[in-house]
């Protein structure tokens, strides 16, 4: 797949969680479009959210648009560590003037762009054994720094539903007001890095199902600042796409950070940028700690 074979280009990431469902500090999405594979933790309501700006042009269309919109998802968890429901959407105002001629006509339309609302559990989660990776103070040889088993994934899956209103302007014609969203997760944390895979299957049942794949890579510097980059491949009869993001998250104090990233696409049908700039922040009512000991530490 053409997923595989761009994340040798990619260049790094930025994400401030570590091996546990819930943390010390939060543990947001952004500023990717990909969903990470661990809940946000019993008790801890958390909202992401950011502005974003944009253009598009379709050189067959002859149009070009100016876009501004707010993408936002709210996430709580509750019952188990591996459980939590979230509700993610988009509103989106978009510009578009048509050349007709010597003339241009500008249609201006506003809507939700889409509203998802679903579960994620986590499947398998390999770091709660991870006890078993304490080195052997008998044998420098039976203490190697890297474990194959670090190659293995926490797994996660997702369901949820696309809810719609009325005559939304971003819904293809025939588009039905509700659809099914599934989703699996993984996510391999390997200290400073992290690795995050999402398989996409969007609209089904409906005439013209999404299919997509999201890869992102993620790099911490320290405790407060990262860097990301990620893939996503979009394959669907209405609007297939391969579009790349990169940006930075900043963290302020454990419950709210920063995020500044953008957007570019590798096709004119249409070509795309954005740039975006946003928000994450958590209440934290968890009652109990249920941390995991960090990888680093165990190696100590």
């Amino acid at each position: 797949m053409k997923i595989l074979k761009t994340l040798f280009l990619l260049l790094f990431v930025g994400n401030l969680s570590v091996h546990a469902q819930y943390t010390e500090t939060i543990n947001s999405n952004r500023p990717g479009s990909s969903q990470g594979a661990f809940a946000v933790g019993p008790g801890v309501l958390q909202f992401e959210a950011g502005g974003k700006y944009g253009g598009q042009e379709h050189i067959l269309l002859d149009t070009k648009s100016d876009l501004w919109g707010i993408d936002y998802m709210v996430r709580y968890g509750f019952l188990l560590e591996e459980l939590e429901v979230n509700l993610m959407g988009s509103f989106l105002n978009t510009s578009i003037d048509y050349e007709r001629g010597a003339s241009i006509e500008t249609r201006e339309i506003r809507n939700f762009e889409f509203n998802s609302i679903g579960l994620k559990y986590l499947v398998y989660d390999p770091y709660k054994y991870a006890e078993e990776k304490k080195p052997n103070l008998y044998s420098w040889n039976a203490a190697p720094e890297f474990y194959w088993s670090d190659l293995i994934p926490a797994v996660a899956v997702y369901a949820g539903a696309n809810i719609s209103f009325g005559d939304n302007p971003y819904l293809y014609e025939g588009e039905g007001n509700f659809s099914p969203r599934l989703a699996v997760i993984t996510q391999n944390n390997w200290g400073a890095w992290v690795l995050v895979l999402n398989l996409i299957a969007d609209k089904l049942g409906q005439e013209y199902p999404t299919y997509a794949g999201i890869a992102t890579l993620t790099h911490s510097f320290n405790q407060r600042f990262a860097v990301f980059t990620e893939f996503q491949e979009i394959i669907s009869d209405v609007y297939s796409d391969e579009i790349v993001r990169a940006g930075l998250a900043y963290l302020f104090h454990q419950d709210l950070q920063a995020d500044l990233s953008g957007l570019y696409n590798f096709k004119h049908t249409p070509s795309r940028w954005e740039v975006a700039l946003g928000l994450s922040y958590r209440f934290d009512w968890h009652k109990q700690d249920q941390f995991l000991e960090r990888a680093e530490d165990l190696q100590k």
